[in-house]
């Protein structure tokens, strides 16, 4: 019986899908949905979990309906569907797209038996219209796509999906099947609760995509560049960048296409066709390379991307996953490269002020989870397992930078019980932040308010700095020793296998980088470093002595004439005319006539000499200085509108804006923002910032702020800075 069984889902597998055998635990999933179970399946992307309800539905009676979150994924899937089945009437959608004929069209075909699966939006499910439709027809099951949208510690998490109970039994309750590519344990819960399901039997695949390379880059002023190189060193191969902002995603496709890049964009304030023809043209490999932000690649379903690059880190670890998830779901070559600094996360953390306080809390802590797996030594495999709630048997996965990059491992078994006695002695109530302090003997208001600073265990910790605390606790987290309690936002308890270990404590290593404790403040900023980045050091050497004497004679300090990253540019790529020099970062068409015919010949005759084969194949092509916005915004100034009124018409902070404008006169432009600086500057306060910058040898904030003291604030520095920058340099 069973064997007769499992020979007829084989046979309709081949005949409705093509396929002649299941993947991992397809068949008896597919099996519980057809004996009238409710499902819970979590299965990595790549696993095959559509055809977990497309084949139910094409053997059971009735339409199943599947809830499913964008329009865009439905259309795909429908297509999909329609293509094994070669009949367009075996599947459709409802939603808002449709006219009023092809409504009538797709009732009709629902109403006859003819579809067997009913694609719609959780809002369009909610229409009065068309719960009094579905309430008419046979209802095999409900599939619930993406179903971490479900919990507000999912990473898409949409308020629509946690009225589907309550909709779905005012139709006609029937079988729920829930499925997602990404959850942890918390969201599980959430999700199996909140669809009252929690007797349905979990289905749950290995998260381990042992394909997949991971690899965390400090994010740098060099970053475009990178990208770029990193691309063109990969022809003809196809890949996502995602990025945060729709902006970043417009400017970065174009600088992708200004490098003979076959890129486009895809964010949500595209028209949808613009949308729909962007996503077909990667889909059908007329173009290689999808700039986007998030709202690109739910479901889809191109098994050859090769690489997913993350030009920002996302807000948690399920987006992600769910992201690089979307490499080499053929088994191939998937390369999963991110940038990372904090200050991304910053600001991340500021765009939840005004929100309810636990929407901040819940924010908060899954963004110090990013922070953690991002500057963490430990094998990423291995954090990213652990996350979902899955062991990985081995420390060294071979396929990270963290594996295939040397590292030390130092004895912190005395640190490790440390950290478990303060754990024990806070009784198990505070987060990882709270726990670091008392372990390093930091007093503040809560320490005070506590009166934490006289318990025995404060300070026991206080030669060691944070990152260092930061390493053992991941390791401990890892280990078992410990874990957080995801319901109280991160509070910090010790599991039985760490209370064993208290009593008896064996060895217990640490990774940590091979010249400190700890390397976060690779991560701390954007700012390139030093001449580091320079390929070639006589040649930078040669530049920044023209600089200086260039700077003497025109009587301004040297780094208005060129900053280091833009020398380390030239050390690099070895521009020889005008235009090339116009391509490297900083050099706007103004500073290169004024001052950059002396650095061509220098650098002409240093290749001469040299006989340098210049890498005019990996020469990274700039976006034009002035684009749109900054057009715009020089537009602006001239008309002398208030910066703080330009932040907000372009949807940008303060300080962002300051970065644009900077950036203007950094490239060579003269704009003039005393209007601005004279209204909310006394003369006095403005002169004495101006003439620091007069003497200075540098035109560093930090060292500006040092040197002046606390009477003036950053930002003042900063616009004083730029008036500076421009009378002088431009």
């Amino acid at each position: 019986m069973e064997q007769q069984r499992q020979k007829e889902l084989l046979e309709a597998l081949k005949k409705h899908f093509g396929f002649d055998r299941f993947k991992g635990n397809q068949q008896a999933i597919i099996e519980n949905v057809l004996s009238g179970k409710d499902t819970f399946v979590l299965m990595p992307t790549g696993g095959g979990k559509s055809l977990c309800y497309q084949l139910p539905a094409m053997l059971l009676e009735g339409t199943a309906v599947v809830i499913s979150p964008l329009i865009a994924l439905m259309k795909n899937q429908v297509d999909a569907v329609r293509g094994f089945a070669g009949d367009d009437g075996v599947a459709h959608f409802l939603n808002s797209s449709l006219s009023r004929a092809r409504l009538e069209e797709v009732k009709r075909d629902v109403r006859s038996g003819r579809t067997k699966l009913l694609y719609v939006a959780p809002e369009s499910l909610n229409k009065a219209d068309n719960m009094d439709f579905l309430r008419e027809v046979p209802i095999s099951f409900y599939a619930v796509d993406e179903a971490h949208c479900i919990s507000e510690w999912g990473h898409d998490f949409r308020p629509e999906y946690r009225r589907i109970r309550s909709i779905v039994s005012d139709i006609n309750l029937r079988p729920i099947i829930a499925l997602t590519a990404t959850a942890t344990p918390k969201v599980g819960h959430d999700i199996l609760k909140n669809l009252g399901i929690e007797d349905a039997t979990v289905f749950k695949s290995s998260f381990n995509r042992p394909n997949l390379y991971y690899q965390i880059k400090p994010k740098t002023e060099d970053i475009d560049r990178d990208i770029v190189k990193f691309i063109l060193s990969h022809p003809k191969k196809s890949g996502i960048v995602y990025c945060m902002s729709r902006n970043k995603v417009t400017t970065f496709a174009q600088v992708l296409q200004a490098n003979g890049i076959r890129a486009r964009a895809y964010h949500a304030g595209l028209d949808a066709k613009e949308r729909s023809d962007n996503q077909d043209a990667f889909l059908n490999e007329e173009i290689e390379v999808i700039v986007a932000t998030i709202a690109f690649g739910m479901g889809i379903d191109k098994p050859d991307v090769r690489y997913v690059i993350h030009y920002d880190m996302p807000k948690s670890l399920e987006g992600y996953y769910q992201e690089t998830g979307r490499a080499g779901r053929d088994g191939g070559e998937g390369n999963c490269i991110a940038y990372y600094c904090r200050e991304d996360l910053d600001k991340l953390e500021k765009l939840m002020k005004g929100k309810p306080v636990s929407d901040q809390e819940i924010a908060k802590q899954l963004l110090e989870e990013t922070a953690d797996y991002a500057e963490s030594h430990l094998c990423r495999r291995v954090l990213l397992l652990n996350y979902f709630g899955e062991k990985y048997q081995n420390d060294n996965c071979h396929c990270c930078d963290n594996c295939l990059t040397p590292k030390n491992k130092v004895e912190a078994q005395e640190l490790l019980l440390n950290l478990l006695e303060v754990i024990g002695t806070l009784k198990e109530k505070f987060n990882t932040d709270y726990v670091i302090r008392i372990l390093r003997g930091e007093v503040n208001s809560d320490v005070e308010s506590f009166h934490h600073e006289d318990l025995d265990g404060f300070g026991i910790g206080q030669e060691h700095d944070e990152s260092m605390w930061n390493t053992v606790i991941r390791q401990a987290l890892v280990s078992g020793y410990i874990e957080k309690d995801v319901e109280t936002y991160g509070l910090l308890k010790i599991t039985a296998a760490g209370k064993k270990y208290m009593k008896k404590p064996v060895s217990f290593k640490v990774v940590v980088d091979v010249d400190s404790e700890g390397d976060e403040e690779d991560f701390e900023g954007k700012q390139a470093g030093g001449a580091g980045g320079a390929v070639d050091p006589v040649l930078f050497s040669i530049m920044k002595d023209l600089r200086k004497k260039m700077g003497q004679l025109n009587k301004v300090p040297p780094y208005v004439i060129f900053q280091d990253a833009s020398l380390e540019a030239m050390a690099t790529f070895y521009p020889i005319t005008m235009d090339e020099l116009q391509n490297i970062p900083g050099v706007g068409a103004g500073k290169a006539q004024r001052y950059g015919q002396q650095f061509l010949d220098i650098i002409r005759k240093h290749v001469e000499d040299n006989d340098i084969d210049r890498p005019e194949d990996l020469r990274v092509r700039t976006l034009p200085n002035k684009s749109k916005m900054k057009v715009q915004i020089i537009q602006q100034i001239d008309r002398k509108v208030a910066l703080d009124d330009i932040a907000i018409s372009h949807g940008l902070e303060f300080d962002q804006l300051l970065s644009e404008i900077e950036a203007i006169v950094y490239s060579g432009t003269r704009i003039n923002i005393s209007y601005f600086i004279d209204e909310i500057m006394d003369e006095d306060h403005m002169l004495d910032i101006y003439d620091y910058f007069k003497e200075s040898t540098t035109d560093n904030l930090e060292a500006a702020m040092d040197e002046l003291g606390g009477d003036y604030t950053e930002e003042e520095i900063r616009l004083v800075r730029i008036r500076f920058i421009s009378e002088m340099a431009n």
